[in-house]
Formats: structure tokens, C-alpha cells, sequence
């Protein structure tokens, strides 16, 4: 109950890892839309206030295109409004593919009824109610709302001239070899060339030289030769 993490598998098998956000940094999501908003606001209060009759109601459409469609069209373009990318949040679908934007306006129109009686208390009680903190306006669009995965940074490989490995490597023992000429770097040398002797029936070297070789097969791969 305590995790947050949910998985979901594609029809192709591919299983889709998602964290979900919790109330507190939604809050904070809200809180920076609310400041950016009412910026807005301020704004074309200050632009339409000379024009009289007329200026009142192109300041009431303002208002009204902001507040309903604001989420709507950052949730479109990238998934996420300026206050959920600035907290590192994101709305996607239950399934893990990017919201629609009949789930993104359904999910933005039933803010109202969250917003009872007052700052989205009865919004608040439905997060806390169910698993996925999910609001009113995200059972009824089908989305959660949860956190962008950034791809961790990979190290360089060595710079060594690319040897086509010996025999036919199997996926995993292709991916063992490319971790570790991508971690040689945090190693130290001696380290390094302890773990490449374990494969010196392969490479037929030591020392050295058996890193320097497994470097050699790890380009070889990286190029997808």
C-alpha cells in the first residue's frame, strides 16, 4: 500500500514502469499555475480596463478561456503545465501513453466539483481514498498524473580501436559487456583489470591488456556492427 510505483504491459509485451504523485507536489504544481494565472489575470485586467462595456467583457472571456483552458493546452503540448514540469510531474493515461485531449478537458472540467467546498477539499479526500491519488477529474478522464523518469546519464565508453567479440554473444552477455567498459571509468585500474581477467579464456590476454580487449568487443557492440 505504501508503494508508489505502478506497471503497466503493452499488448507487445513491453512492461512500462510509472511512479505516481502524490498531493503534496501536486499541490505545489497548483500553487505555481495559480501565480502564473493570476499574472494573466492581472495583465489583461491592466490592457481592458479603458474600454468600458466592452473592455469588461473581453476581460470576463479572458478570464474564462484562462481558467478552463490554461491545463488544457499545456496538458496537449507537452503533458504537463508549467507548474507540473517545473515539480517534475507530468498526466498520462492509466495505460502510461500520453493524455488525449478529451481525457486532458474532461479531467480539467471536473475541477469544479474537486474545488468543493473549498480548495479542493473534496479533491483532496479522493487522492488520499484510493491508491493512485487520483482526483474526482482523473477517475472520470481515466489519467494519473506521475513523475517524469528522466534517463540517467551513460558514461563514455574507452576510446579503443572496435574488435569484433569472438563467437556469438548472447543479449545479456552484450549487455554485461557494455556495462562494463561503461563503468570502467569509475573504476581503478587494478579493479578493472581483475574483473576483464575473469574472461581471459576469451580474450586471451591479462592485465591490462584483458580490459583494453573487452573495450575493444564493447565498441564493437556500440556501433552495432
Amino acid at each position: 500500500m505504501l508503494d508508489t510505483s505502478r506497471s503497466y504491459e503493452t499488448p507487445e509485451g513491453i512492461v512500462l514502469g510509472m511512479r505516481i504523485a502524490g498531493p503534496v507536489v501536486r499541490a505545489w504544481a497548483w500553487a505555481i499555475d495559480f501565480a502564473i494565472r493570476a499574472g494573466a489575470y492581472l495583465v489583461i485586467a491592466i490592457l481592458f480596463s479603458f474600454l468600458g462595456g466592452l473592455g469588461m467583457a473581453l476581460i470576463l472571456i479572458g478570464f474564462f478561456l484562462i481558467e478552463w483552458f490554461y491545463p488544457v493546452l499545456f496538458e496537449l503540448l507537452s503533458g504537463a503545465t508549467p507548474g507540473k514540469k517545473a515539480m517534475g510531474i507530468q498526466v498520462v493515461h492509466d495505460n502510461g501513453t500520453p493524455v488525449s485531449w478529451s481525457s486532458s478537458l474532461i479531467r480539467n472540467l471536473v475541477r469544479a466539483a474537486d474545488f468543493f467546498p473549498f480548495l479542493y477539499g473534496l479533491g483532496l479526500l479522493s487522492m488520499l481514498a484510493n491508491r493512485d491519488f487520483k482526483r474526482l477529474g482523473d477517475m472520470a478522464a481515466g489519467t494519473l498524473v506521475v513523475y517524469c523518469e528522466r534517463p540517467a546519464d551513460r558514461q563514455a565508453l574507452p576510446v579503443v580501436d572496435p574488435i569484433a567479440p569472438p563467437g556469438d554473444l548472447s543479449v545479456d552477455e552484450q549487455r554485461n559487456l557494455l556495462a562494463f567498459a561503461e563503468r570502467s571509468s569509475l573504476l581503478t585500474p587494478d579493479r578493472c583489470s581483475e574483473l576483464a581477467e575473469i574472461l581471459s579464456d576469451i580474450t586471451g590476454c591479462e592485465g591490462v591488456e584483458a580490459a583494453t580487449r573487452l573495450h575493444a568487443y564493447a565498441n564493437y557492440l556500440a556501433q552495432g556492427r
